[in-house]
């Protein structure tokens, strides 16, 4: 898309120049800091006054070794980005006040990380040839974060300019060779990192977020610090070329198969490239009347379900906290109405306009620049309140996800959202046929999504784990224990969405799913919404051979009554945070089922950070049921 469009000699005439591009203001600019909300600038110094005087912390070679030797991944990245978000609120800081008071820590913070023998984590130093071990400095990698550290380093350099000088000439000096060597020289010489979609590892069918999120990284570094005019116009167009890896055969709906926490990096990275390309050509580069561009953006309202729950398949927690700025200024670009009202209503249940960035006390941002976009546009957003646009009906044909809710515009009555698709999409569970149930907005039927990762999350034992199986996803089949299996090869077919008034539904089948070993020749799934009335989940199967046991679960964070046969009561209960549990029954056929109820116990930070303690599992087992049947569960 973007090469097609803009050749390299194209780029040599519509590139501004390094020493004239001035995409924010930097720390010169008093008027432009000084004209930032009052409550904002002082909410922003005053967290990076609990920074003064700050211990960077230590990481030693050994905690590095933990992801290896024990698959502990989590200890030296909370260290790691510590580090990188303490650096980046002392420089916004700085750059508020502007006299100096935190340039001795920014220092510090420089040349610790200067001093790192790898800007990545452990868990992405496998691609190096001495393979899963300490990182080797002669061989430059650059993962996710080696990307965004550079981009740290390069708007920080950007943005302070001379004044480091004043505590020594050599960190600008530091800092241009050590960007030059581990991000800039390595990206423009090298084309094998998988990530840019040259060359595709053996069963990648195309780049995931990845791309777009080292891209837009990459992109800023080059801009901003790139001082040979004609490698800087070689290696933009390079990543225009990688980023087409992405663009090009991303689902035409624009929906992102790995969930919508991973659209911030995703859909949302596409942006930042989209923004940097425009401003860095002074709006001549322009993809926005892209109608992929357009949906990619519109995901992100479109999988909304209500407050902070979106629909989240893959490995997607059930609560996301897009950027408000970025979702309202992509939806501004593609002249969306609704995705702006969306951006406007997450900036406005942020407080961004009165407490600035970082009030959740998440030390680290995602990039500097969205940073940058968000502070410079809060005086502009629209004061007016605003509600979420919540879409009645959503249908992504390509990656088979649909949403429905009673009425669109409202949280009351139930939202449905089912999913086909196939069993090797990134970040993949295997979950064909799995769906979800709120009502007023509140969860009743639920996907559990992800623990904190460690080296078995993308290890070849990857489905050993629970929340990957199909056994832990809403009423799918496990036939005498086998379960879905992984691979593009598992597929739903002959798959029908229809949508109306009254009702809306998704048909699938399921066989296509699962292995041999199943026994399953037809599993036929309709998810369907009755407008008004409550959720019918209909199975038509058939069976190769006769089948010991049958088994499905419902997962759920209500409490569970299960007293009475073909009925499982769901009913209040809190959750976390002073969120609560939906609650609701559901009808099965106590003839055919039998029921039990598992508590899954939640240690997990990450889960339980959605969940609380604990998730319940209803399991209901059908013993020795017939080859053909019709089985049926009623959700109200």
């Amino acid at each position: 898309m973007l090469q097609q469009r803009y050749s390299l000699q194209d780029l040599a005439g519509l590139l501004i120049p390094r020493a004239e591009y001035h995409p924010h203001p930097m720390i010169e600019d008093r008027n432009a800091w000084a004209a930032l909300p009052a409550p904002v600038r002082a909410a922003q110094v005053q967290r990076a006054e609990a920074y003064l005087g700050f211990d960077y912390p230590s990481l030693p070679a050994t905690l590095f070794l933990q992801y290896s030797r024990m698959g502990n991944r989590r200890n030296y990245e909370r260290l790691h980005f510590e580090r990188r978000g303490a650096l980046e609120m002392l420089v916004t800081a700085e750059c508020i006040e502007g006299e100096g008071r935190f340039m001795d820590d920014i220092a510090n913070g420089i040349w610790a990380i200067c001093e790192e023998s790898y800007w990545g984590v452990p868990a992405h130093i496998r691609v190096q040839s001495a393979g899963n071990t300490l990182p080797d400095a002669a061989e430059p990698t650059v993962d996710l974060f080696a990307a965004e550290t550079g981009n740290l380093i390069a708007w920080t350099h950007y943005l302070l300019g001379d004044r480091l000088d004043g505590i020594s000439p050599v960190i600008r000096e530091r800092m241009a060779l050590e960007l030059d060597r581990r991000i800039l020289t390595p990206l423009a010489v090298r084309d094998d990192f998988h990530w840019m979609g040259f060359s595709l590892r053996a069963g990648q069918q195309r780049v995931n977020n990845w791309n777009p999120w080292i891209c837009s990284n990459w992109l800023s570094a080059v801009l901003l610090m790139e001082t040979d005019e004609n490698r800087r116009t070689a290696t933009v167009h390079k990543i225009m070329r990688a980023l087409d890896n992405f663009i090009d055969p991303y689902p035409a709906d624009g929906g992102c198969d790995e969930g919508p926490s991973y659209w911030g990096k995703a859909g949302a990275s596409l942006f930042d490239n989209l923004e940097l390309f425009h401003s860095a050509s002074d709006g001549q580069i322009d993809l926005y009347a892209e109608p992929l561009v357009q949906d990619i953006g519109r995901f992100v309202y479109r999988a909304h379900i209500d407050g902070d729950y979106y629909v989240n398949f893959a490995d997607a927690p059930a609560l996301v906290y897009p950027d408000g700025v970025l979702v309202y200024r992509y939806g501004e670009r593609i002249r969306d109405p609704q995705m702006m009202q969306h951006g406007l209503w997450l900036a406005q249940r942020q407080h961004l306009a009165e407490q600035g960035y970082g009030a959740n006390g998440d030390i680290r941002q995602n990039n500097f620049q969205r940073l940058l976009r968000g502070l410079f546009s809060l005086a502009d957003l629209p004061a007016t309140p605003v509600s979420p646009p919540q879409s009645r009906d959503v249908w992504l044909p390509v990656i088979e996800v649909m949403l429905a809710r009673d009425k669109g515009g409202r949280t009351d009555g139930f939202t449905l959202a089912a999913k086909g698709g196939h069993n090797a999409e990134s970040h993949n569970h295997n979950d064909i046929g799995n769906f979800v149930v709120y009502r007023d907005g509140k969860p009743l039927l639920v996907d559990a999504g992800v623990e904190t990762y460690t080296a078995a999350t993308f290890g070849p034992n990857r489905y050993d784990i629970w929340t990957m199986q199909s056994a832990y996803h809403s009423l799918l089949p496990t036939v005498d224990g086998v379960m879905q299996s992984p691979g593009s090869d598992f597929a739903a077919s002959d798959v029908s969405y229809s949508s109306d008034d009254t009702t809306a539904q998704l048909s699938l089948e399921m066989a296509g799913s699962y292995p041999p070993a199943a026994k399953i020749s037809a599993w036929r799934r309709t998810a369907r919404l009755e407008r008004g009335v409550g959720v019918t989940i209909s199975d038509e199967y058939a069976l190769i051979a006769d089948a010991a046991e049958v088994t499905v679960s419902l997962v759920t964070p209500c409490a569970v009554d299960i007293s009475q046969p073909g009925i499982v009561k769901l009913g209040e209960r809190a959750i976390l945070d002073r969120r609560v549990s939906a609650s609701g029954e559901v009808e099965y056929d106590a003839t055919l089922f039998t029921a039990a109820v598992e508590t899954v116990t939640l240690t997990d930070e990450r889960m339980g950070g959605t969940w609380g303690s604990e998730l319940y599992r209803v399991v209901l087992t059908a013993t020795n049921p017939s080859q053909k049947g019709k089985w049926t569960y009623r959700v109200s």
